[in-house]
């Protein structure tokens, strides 16, 4: 499965006009929505639904491997939990910075509320309800009962329960149990994403880096192309922890920020032509007739062979997937990203490093 390697290219008529990167950014920002900020209850509803469409194989351009189903559905029921505890929070539960911090953190372009601070200690509350939700799933899934008998026993341990937050948030796999981390995880996420929601978006500060999240200073965990509003055909990066969405030019390296060498990967080589022509890159002679031979799909939504892509770059050669709403509006980046192990282990096969890594998804250190 080749890679298309940009080239020059003539001949094409497009019926809209496709600004280039510099053009997108010299636009004034109030055209472009440069931050979407979280609705947990609708977010964590969407994600479950979305695992569940995954795991009985009814999303067309993402095809899943049978072994994978059992933990998309495990998967399914925690974020369920995440939208209980979300829920049932008291209004005043989990708060903002003062506004003092707030301003300083705008002045010096620092994220609002950085995963590397100190954590509201509400959050380890929020990892027993999380157990005390999952305890009423036991009966359709078994395989949760010792893995939540070592979860109780972790929440016991306020220190190991802290490293293994620490762990988390630092992407140390190192570290860290493969089995307790997304669970841990989840917690963590329902804390950053409802502080994320309350943040005025006028007071969350440009990063000098595009590559973290301007809320917490996380990784994004994959990026989109969305539609509808202003956000119509932007690419986002959301956030693994918060699950803001910071919007980032399209055929630019979401690691490295060159946009040099920047191909697509999918699992059908000849639609990555259309997705890189479609964002302004250029395909070789012998992918544009590859293009040529289907006109008729080559704008055309709703397509599932153009749901889910690999962007690689070949001078930081990591790689980070992006998912086009144009093509399934259902998108959910993270639940998508999970989903797709096997796009991983192709692009992983061709060379290519992941540039970081699925909250909900991990390996010990020597996977």
């Amino acid at each position: 499965m080749p890679f298309v390697s940009p080239s020059s290219y003539k001949g094409i008529i497009l019926v809209q006009r496709l600004l280039e990167p510099g053009e997108i950014e010299a636009l004034d920002h109030t055209s472009i929505p440069r931050l979407l900020l979280p609705q947990p209850l609708a977010l964590f509803t969407a994600r479950a639904a979305r695992l569940r469409q995954l795991a009985a194989g009814a999303i067309t351009g993402i095809p899943v491997e049978a072994s994978l189903t059992g933990y998309l559905l495990l998967m399914a029921t925690l974020v369920d939990a995440q939208r209980s505890v979300t829920a049932a929070l008291a209004p005043d539960a989990i708060g903002l910075p003062d506004a003092a911090a707030m301003a300083l953190s705008l002045e010096h372009h620092m994220p609002l509320i950085p995963v590397s601070g100190a954590r509201a200690p509400i959050w380890r509350t929020i990892f027993s309800q999380l157990l005390d939700q999952l305890d009423g799933s036991v009966a359709a899934q078994p395989q949760l009962v010792p893995v939540l008998a070592e979860l109780r026993a972790l929440a016991l341990d306020q220190a190991a329960l802290e490293a293994c937050a620490d762990a988390v948030l630092d992407e140390d796999t190192a570290h860290i149990n493969a089995m307790h981390a997304p669970f841990v995880a989840a917690a963590l996420q329902v804390l950053w994403t409802v502080q994320a929601s309350k943040a005025p978006s006028a007071r969350v500060p440009v990063l000098e880096t595009g590559t973290l999240c301007p809320v917490c200073a996380s990784h994004p965990v994959a990026s989109v192309i969305r539609i509808g509003g202003q956000s119509q055909g932007y690419r986002y990066l959301q956030c693994g922890i918060c699950n803001s969405e910071w919007h980032m030019v399209r055929v630019k390296c979401s690691t490295c920020e060159s946009n040099a060498k920047i191909n697509y990967q999918s699992l059908d080589p000849v639609d990555a032509v259309d997705f890189a022509v479609a964002d302004g890159g250029k395909v070789s002679l012998d992918a544009l007739a590859k293009t040529a031979a289907q006109p008729a799909n080559k704008n055309k939504a709703n397509d599932p062979k153009k749901v889910a892509r690999a962007e690689t770059c070949d001078d930081c050669h990591s790689y980070r997937k992006i998912f086009n709403q144009e093509h399934d509006y259902n998108v959910e980046p993270l639940a998508d990203d999970l989903a797709s192990l096997l796009l991983d282990m192709l692009v992983v096969e061709a060379g290519y490093e992941r540039a970081s890594g699925n909250p909900l998804l991990w390996f010990g250190s020597d996977a």
